[in-house]
């Protein structure tokens, strides 16, 4: 596999280390990982936010400045035993819900907890970062579309939380996973798993299809907890449309989506930001497929994975790119290293490939806009000329097919 094909699978430690790198320097690398194997008792169990006293960088704000509610839960799928730790009998996950509201009142959530922040990057600089979700808040009453969002490998859920507050605030209801042992996850309590897949990406030609069909399983644990009869799902108050469901992620999570709704006919719509596919996209039943590249459409010795899954896309399918972006531009990572002014600490030889050229904030506003506009076409039946024809509002971004 080329150098290119692997970093766009996300499945090397770089993805991970190069915000190290750039947030606290070489020394921090090597930072240990806190860890237990406590056991939790409950299978549902709410984290507790709080807004962070230090003032920090704020997740830029929203294209519709609607109120957002959040709240992460712990979800127990006792039904499966851990992929990774086949000793274990339950499947164990961090899940965070994004939701509109009708009142901005109350504390905002916290980013994400120091200790978490120093265990994955070596610093608590990221712990600084400001939502603009209101925790705890109550959702607003309605049938919400649903969009079940995977991080890339290595990276916590939290990297998607700018795309989950944007499209909580567009209407949908948003659960971003965290795949356990596939990055480090705090659980309630202070619990922090580590990544004990890490680094097996580079010697298991197999890892990556397995982890896209367990994060696949993840995926659909969660949407039926949330499609749990009787209102009986995590989020107290919050209902969710079942005919109205869409999965999308990033780099290996990219992947995981498309194979998510592979296997799920309650999944119509699915989205891939950047991310090689492990299995080939088969089953999919003419749904709709976005693919969302960085540099990949303009390299054609980087392409062929994405150009055999292009001819095996039978529904209505949108491949879009943005030449100057990198691969960590479709998640927090990018902007948040341009608000904390330590991109110029990467290695030269990373961040052309790890951020390209584009600011975050501008990669975060084309991602939010092109993939906003997917789902508003596909699940609320809206009108979508943003997918249509180049755009005036984004030149930079081009149709690679």
């Amino acid at each position: 596999m080329s150098k290119t094909a692997r970093w766009r699978s996300a499945a090397l430690p770089i993805a991970s280390t190069a915000l190290v790198l750039a947030l606290a320097g070489p020394a921090a690398a090597s930072a240990p990982a806190a860890a237990t194997t406590a056991t939790a008792t409950t299978a549902t169990e709410a984290v507790p936010d709080s807004t962070p006293d230090a003032a920090g960088p704020r997740v830029p704000a929203t294209s519709t400045h609607r109120p957002v509610g959040t709240t992460s839960a712990r979800l127990v799928d006792r039904d499966r035993p851990d992929p990774w730790r086949p000793d274990t009998p339950s499947r164990e996950l961090m899940v965070t819900f994004w939701y509109p509201t009708d009142s901005a009142r109350g504390a905002h959530a916290p980013y994400l907890s120091t200790e978490l922040s120093t265990a994955l990057y070596g610093t608590d600089a990221p712990a600084a970062v400001r939502t603009g979700a209101v925790a705890g808040a109550r959702p607003a009453p309605g049938h919400h579309p649903l969009v079940l969002l995977s991080p890339g490998f290595g990276l916590s859920r939290t990297t998607l939380t700018a795309l989950g507050e944007e499209l909580a605030a567009r209407g949908y209801a948003v659960a971003a996973v965290d795949h356990t042992y596939e990055t480090l996850v705090e659980f309630p309590g202070g619990r922090i798993e580590p990544c004990l897949v890490c680094g097996r990406e580079g010697t298991d030609p197999d890892f990556g299809a397995t982890s896209s069909r367990a994060r696949a399983a993840d995926l659909r644990f969660v949407l039926d907890r949330l499609t749990a009869p009787g209102g009986r799902g995590p989020v107290r108050g919050l209902t969710v449309d079942p005919g109205r469901i869409a999965a999308v992620g990033h780099s290996l999570g990219g992947a995981a989506a498309l194979e998510a709704m592979a296997e799920d006919r309650r999944i119509r719509a699915a989205a891939n930001l950047d991310g090689t596919v492990w299995i080939p996209p088969t089953g999919l039943r003419s749904r709709p497929v976005l693919l969302f590249s960085a540099q990949l459409g303009g390299s054609p010795g980087a392409t062929g994975n994405w150009e055999d899954s292009w001819k095996r896309l039978t529904g209505p399918r949108y491949w879009v790119d943005l030449p100057t972006a990198g691969h960590l531009s479709f998640s927090d990572e990018h902007w948040v290293v341009d608000a904390l002014g330590s991109r110029d600490q990467l290695p030269a030889d990373s961040g052309p490939d790890l951020f390209g050229s584009v600011r975050g904030e501008r990669a975060l506003a084309a991602t939010r806009a092109y993939l906003g506009a997917f789902l508003d076409r596909h699940l609320l039946g809206r009108p979508a000329p943003l997918l249509d024809r180049p755009s005036r509002a984004f030149p930079e971004v081009r149709f690679a097919k």
